[in-house]
């Protein structure tokens, strides 16, 4: 499948969430509950705005560590969805830092380093 393809698929919702979904990385599904609710959004509307996100502001540097786990996974749309929703996550955290322990079931108690 092409790069613009699966891209393309991603913009769909439905596809979106049942792409991550199939991905069973639970951690991941987590960080993106967790961005969608602070946007007000769906699972959905979450991961399909993380691609285009990408696709719009991913600079060069990006596109190639994307292009390197794409070449290196037996599993290229999962790589791809992984690898760009990482992105917008981590650009995310940065634009809205909060609290570190925000999503954490210690409750600010200092379970563990969250730096």
């Amino acid at each position: 499948m092409l790069l613009g393809t699966m891209m393309s698929a991603l913009r769909d919702e439905d596809v979106a969430t049942a792409t991550l979904m199939e991905l069973g990385d639970i951690v991941l599904a987590a960080q993106v509950e967790a961005a969608r609710d602070a946007h007000g959004e769906s699972v959905g509307e979450y991961v399909s705005g993380a691609v285009q996100r990408f696709a719009l502001s991913a600079g060069d540097e990006d596109w190639l560590g994307l292009m390197t786990a794409l070449e290196r996974s037996d599993d290229p749309a999962g790589a791809c969805l992984t690898r760009m929703l990482s992105w917008s996550l981590a650009r995310d955290a940065r634009a809205h830092p909060g609290n570190a322990h925000d999503g954490c079931s210690c409750g600010g108690g200092g379970c563990h380093d969250h730096s």
